[in-house]
């Protein structure tokens, strides 16, 4: 199942409207009051899900990892992420927190699925930017938090 939601996000990582918000994604990178708010508002939809679905669980702590990577690109204490991954991780937030998606979010399980997949796509194709992240986090001291920027 994961492998089927990781083709499906790639198609949806494709489509125009994703592809609008790759666009925006270097001004909220460039604006910190606009970024902290995405990364809250992504994190408490993450945290507030409850999906009984295969891969799930795994997904959103990708994508929790994610969050943290960007609070610390743009606090300067990582920068070794391409900019390509930091483009299109801001632009899968910005799917996920707004309603206007290719599947609106409130059609139930159909409107969640499309947003469980494109996170599926960028788990799969940037897992090395966020496993050197995590051993970045690993060796610095103490833990970060998930509070805003």
């Amino acid at each position: 199942m994961l492998q089927d939601l990781i083709q499906k996000g790639l198609r949806l990582s494709q489509h125009a409207i994703f592809r609008k918000f790759v666009g925006k994604a270097g001004g909220v990178l460039a604006r910190p009051a606009k970024l902290a708010i995405l990364l809250t508002s992504a994190y408490d939809k993450l945290i507030d899900t409850n999906s009984t679905q295969s891969g799930f669980a795994q997904i959103k702590d990708v994508m929790q990892t994610f969050i943290r990577l960007v609070k610390a690109y743009a606090n300067g204490s990582y920068r070794s992420v391409s900019n390509r991954s930091l483009l299109l991780g801001i632009g899968v937030l910005l799917y996920l927190v707004t309603p206007i998606d290719v599947i609106p979010d409130f059609i139930p399980v159909l409107g969640l699925l499309d947003d469980i997949s494109l996170m599926a796509w960028f788990v799969n194709a940037f897992q090395k930017e966020i496993t050197n992240f995590r051993e970045w986090e690993m060796h610095r001291s103490p833990q970060p938090n998930m509070g805003v920027l």
